[in-house]
């Protein structure tokens, strides 16, 4: 049994440094990522950005007016979309949402390893959290604003509920065009409020985002139907449909051209506007 002056408990002062340096760095990067993080807060300003609406007295929207440069963007809290949806974009984008801080490092070290495998990106890593902070501040997408999308993600998490974080998602996410926001896109789209959605409809919606421009569906149905359709199969694949309810999904016609807004009472919404903007 070693005694109190035994080398054992004693270890050498070389070996002590190396310790003690490693704990210092590690301390000071982590006061200097929070006073960065204090510094250069997230900024949620775009999600403030929405379109004005003008309401009747059942909450029917009578008009609405775009925001610069022409794109309908409608808030969107989780309470205003059918929890198919939200279980579907879940499932589809983010099955660990409501467990990472911001990042999914199992998602990372498989993007990774595919990567290296296959010298080209095959699946990504972006959480929803990271996707709403590239939607809030748009930036290029190379490997720098990878990392400031990383980086802007944990900071989104220390400072919002995860419900907030993905009313971030459901307002700005594009849809194609000029839509930006589930509720747009479901009104433009399918001609109604997203709260009550059918599966085939859903998957649509959860797809669209994935390649906006290229799978819009009143000028690419069947680049349409194929993404919603691949949806679909993952959502039999996870149990989240059964494959009844996926086939039938599969016959439901997609929508083959955008409807309009509401547009009623213009003239005593410009009047409401202009009073009350």
């Amino acid at each position: 049994m070693p005694t109190p002056n035994h080398p054992l408990n004693h270890p050498p002062a070389s070996r002590r440094r190396p310790i003690g340096v490693g704990l210092a760095i590690m301390i000071l990067s982590i006061a200097v990522l929070l006073v960065l993080d204090r510094q250069f807060p997230p900024s949620i300003a775009r999600a403030g950005q929405t379109s004005v609406l003008v309401l009747d007295a059942n909450h029917r929207i009578l008009r609405g007016f775009t925001v610069a440069p022409g794109v309908w963007r409608l808030p969107a809290t989780l309470s205003d979309v059918d929890p198919l949806y939200l279980r579907m974009l879940l499932t589809y984008e983010d099955q660990r949402f409501a467990a990472h801080p911001g990042i999914d490092p199992l998602a990372a070290v498989r993007a990774l390893g595919q990567w290296l495998r296959h010298g080209r990106i095959v699946s990504g890593a972006s959480t929803l959290t990271m996707q709403a902070a590239r939607l809030l501040e748009p930036h290029e997408r190379d490997f720098s604003g990878k990392i400031g999308e990383m980086l802007r993600a944990l900071q989104l998490e220390r400072r919002y509920s995860k419900a907030e974080i993905l009313s971030f998602y459901l307002t700005l996410a594009p849809y194609g065009g000029n839509l930006e926001g589930i509720r747009a896109a479901s009104l433009v789209w399918l001609g109604k409020e997203p709260s009550r959605l059918t599966a085939a409809e859903a998957a649509l919606l959860v797809a669209l985002p994935q390649a906006p421009t290229r799978v819009r569906p009143d000028r690419y149905p069947e680049r349409a139907r194929a993404a919603r359709d691949k949806v679909l199969a993952r959502m039999e694949q996870l149990g989240v449909l059964t494959a009844q309810q996926v086939m039938e999904a599969r016959q439901e016609p997609l929508p083959n051209q955008r409807r309009a807004l509401p547009f009623l009472a213009p003239h005593l919404a410009d009047r409401l506007r202009a009073t009350q903007p």
